[in-house]
């Protein structure tokens, strides 16, 4: 596992925390796993999904009522991470802002590490 001792792998934002908490309400979800795989434009993807259990693997970050699981894999590339929560007038959803990004497309959604 990638860690350090003492540092959270990710931070929420207060707004971040407190939707995570409403979904984990609203839905009986254990929390949100997060993660990253190949695709996009610019070769990486961000992936959210509802997590029904804790794997054991997980990196478990807990803010605010809130629980976030960093899928093993990604526990490298997202470290360093606040996940932020953003309305606007068309759209919303959570943003991710990660020092390793290297490079993001236009639309937000793909992103490229250093090495890859």
């Amino acid at each position: 596992m990638f860690s350090i001792p003492g540092k959270q792998a990710v931070t929420l934002t207060p707004k971040a925390a407190a939707q995570i908490a409403k979904l984990m309400e609203k839905d009986g979800h254990q929390g949100l796993r997060i993660g990253v795989k190949k695709g996009g434009c610019a070769g990486m993807e961000y992936t959210m999904d509802y997590a029904e259990t804790i794997d054991p693997n997980d990196e478990v970050v807990e803010q605010d009522g809130a629980r976030v699981m960093i899928a093993p894999m990604a526990q490298m590339f997202l470290f360093g991470t606040q996940i932020d929560y953003e309305v606007s007038l068309l759209e919303a959803g959570f943003k991710f802002n990660n020092p390793n990004v290297t490079e993001a497309c236009g639309c937000g959604e793909s992103i490229k590490f250093a090495g890859m």
